[in-house]
């Protein structure tokens, strides 16, 4: 995919494009020295990481205003969402929530290249201050079960939360209904065939 696809797929204009390019150049800058992400995956970074990240927008319920991201490790898909909410819903705030303080220093970096406006929390997610998110995300950071335990301190009482997940997607329902009663629905991803992306409407912990 290339960045004038992306655009046209997913409808942006020019300024976001740019400040996603901006991020690419980055990434790739710094993807040596702190391995953000796959080196192979750098290949086709438009589909496999811009893509798949701004495609969690399109499942966003209207009038977003806090948007928290647990693990955003390299940015995906924090800054992608940031970038894209800039643009279509300018009061819309994203919070990134990592651990791991290098990682932090290439978040900051980069929203600040791209003009967005992100609170960035340098801590474990079961150390983050609570508050009720509008959104709560979380991509390639730990099985559903796990997921919904760490997202109960972001939970509001219209929370959403979305959830990029793989072909194992099924038996992580499965296992995570063992403790969860889960209100959920699987849309296709736009760039994994065999991936769905999970979206919470509500749950709660099974007695």
């Amino acid at each position: 995919m290339t960045p004038e696809e992306f655009s046209a797929v997913f409808g942006v204009s020019r300024e976001t494009l740019e400040r996603l390019s901006r991020y690419e150049a980055l990434l790739r800058q710094w993807n040596s020295r702190i391995n953000l992400v796959a080196r192979a995956s750098l290949g086709d970074v438009w589909a496999r990481h811009m893509a798949d990240s701004a495609q969690l927008t399109d499942l966003a319920p209207a009038g977003v205003a806090l948007w928290v991201d647990m693990g955003s490790g390299a940015g995906f898909p924090g800054l992608v969402v940031a970038a894209v909410l800039a643009e279509r819903s300018p009061a819309a705030h994203v919070a990134l929530i990592e651990s791991d303080t290098r990682k932090c220093a290439f978040l900051a970096r980069a929203a600040s290249a791209m003009d967005v406006a992100v609170t960035i929390q340098n801590c474990r997610i079961e150390t983050a201050p609570p508050r009720a998110a509008d959104v709560i995300s979380a991509r390639a950071l730990a099985p559903l079960d796990t997921l919904l335990r760490l997202a109960e301190r972001f939970r509001g009482p219209r929370t959403c939360l979305l959830f990029p997940k793989g072909r194992s997607v099924e038996s992580e329902l499965t296992e995570a209904r063992a403790h969860w009663h889960i209100e959920a629905r699987l849309h296709p991803s736009r760039t994994d065939p065999s991936g769905r992306i999970v979206k919470i409407h509500d749950y709660s912990a099974r007695r």
